[in-house]
């Protein structure tokens, strides 16, 4: 990993150095707590274009077979979670919005995302676009 992104402010906008942050999921593999952390890591992979661990907590039922972020044009802005509930103890919502531009025109993605917790691992299952 470029140690000059370790010191940035992590993409997720949790306020944290990317090292502090995001990067105990993407590179040194550790599972996280909740659906919200899992949610804002995910975002963090959009972002650094992280194939590898987009796919990996993808939920095997629903994972697409391939994943290439390499031709995405996408320049991510920033994320606001809007809230974060867990409605069993293996499920969890989260409602965020994702702003981004592509060639140049601004976006947002609204979204409220399902999470399902498997063996203490939480995957994204699926997500309705608002």
């Amino acid at each position: 990993m470029n140690t000059m992104i370790r010191t940035l402010p992590c993409p997720c906008d949790n306020e944290k150095n990317y090292s502090e942050c995001c990067s105990a999921y993407l590179d040194e593999g550790k599972f996280a707590p909740s659906a919200e952390t899992l949610m804002r890591s995910r975002y963090t992979a959009y972002v650094l274009q992280r194939n590898d661990y987009l796919m990996k907590t993808w939920h095997p039922e629903t994972r697409p077979i391939n994943l290439n972020l390499i031709t995405d044009q996408s320049k991510w802005l920033g994320l606001t979670v809007k809230r974060s509930e867990q409605t069993a103890p293996d499920q969890a919502i989260v409602e965020f919005i994702a702003r981004y531009k592509v060639n140049g025109k601004a976006q947002r993605l609204h979204e409220i995302s399902r999470f399902k917790c498997i063996d203490k691992q939480w995957y994204y299952l699926d997500g309705h676009i608002l």
